[in-house]
């Protein structure tokens, strides 16, 4: 049982079984969950003010991840998608933005005006911008369910570096 006391403390109270005699109480303090006092999206409205393209945002020394960027900016004749890295400064804003850490750079990130997507869904996103026959291939994959999408998704992303390499530094 979980009482409130009126240090800010709660104290827990197990119940032993009936065999023992002894009753143990566990002290612990609760920290009330701090709101993020940054409203991110208002503080990145600015990269859509100017240009409304999405921003594909990809990890910068991962080989792979190159290697996409520069297949999408191929095949995306009409540079319909930005491309930003995970890692620099304007990519952690936008991270923050999707909701993310800005740490995280487990995922490739789709980022719209009013909205983000992420893992297999940021993929299918990036293929419906793109020339065909992606945005056709796209429509059939979300068929695909989204666990199946994104278990495999991330088997090739926590592998990533052992299967492509990095580099130092990023080449875009």
């Amino acid at each position: 049982m979980a009482l409130p006391l009126s240090n800010g403390c709660t104290r827990l109270t197990l119940s032993p079984p009936a065999r023992f005699r002894h009753r143990s109480t566990i002290f612990a303090t609760l920290s009330p969950s701090r709101p993020d006092t940054v409203n991110w999206v208002e503080a990145t409205s600015s990269f859509f003010d100017q240009d409304t393209r999405p921003i594909m945002l990809f990890d910068g020394v991962c080989n792979l991840c190159n290697g996409g960027v520069s297949f999408v900016r191929n095949v995306d004749r009409n540079r319909r998608i930005r491309f930003e890295a995970l890692q620099s400064e304007s990519g952690k804003k936008l991270l923050r933005r999707s909701g993310r850490a800005p740490d995280d750079i487990s995922s490739v990130v789709l980022v719209e005006k009013d909205r983000s997507y992420i893992k297999s869904e940021a993929v299918l996103k990036i293929m419906e911008y793109l020339e065909l026959p992606f945005p056709q291939l796209a429509f059939f994959l979300q068929f695909v369910p989204l666990f199946v999408r994104d278990f495999m998704y991330d088997n090739v992303a926590n592998n990533r570096y052992a299967i492509f390499g990095y580099s130092d530094s990023c080449e875009i």
